[in-house]
């Protein structure tokens, strides 16, 4: 069976969901979740803490659906912390690698090649 991994890259705004095999990266859009707080607005935590919830059922299906054995985070730190607050014990097992860094902005060949950095 192909190893899937997908690569979530999100602040408290937006989050964007790769996938790639195994650990080569061949970064594939699949998902981009917006955070549909009031537009103009500055963020509270409780929109944010919201949209972390929001993430973390994707994340959580995607696991239960079986479309990844493998997860890494490219979030900012903040959001990360609400994020993994929200995510099962056996989704947090599938992390591989964290990298507290915001790089929702990039375009994929950006945060491929930001992730091969690291």
């Amino acid at each position: 069976m192909a190893v899937n991994t997908w690569v979530v890259v999100a602040d408290g705004s937006r989050a964007r969901i790769f996938e790639t095999p195994g650990l080569r990266l061949d970064l594939r859009e699949i998902e981009d979740l917006v955070n549909v707080a009031p537009s103009g607005a500055t963020l509270t935590d409780k929109d944010r803490e919201k949209f972390a919830k929001t993430v973390a059922d994707y994340i959580e299906k995607g696991r239960v659906h079986q479309r990844y054995q493998r997860l890494r985070f490219a979030v900012e730190p903040k959001f990360l912390g609400m994020l993994r607050a929200r995510l099962s014990e056996e989704t947090r097992q599938m992390i591989f690698e964290e990298i507290n860094e915001d790089l929702s902005a990039l375009d994929a060949r950006e945060i491929q090649a930001h992730l091969q950095r690291h």
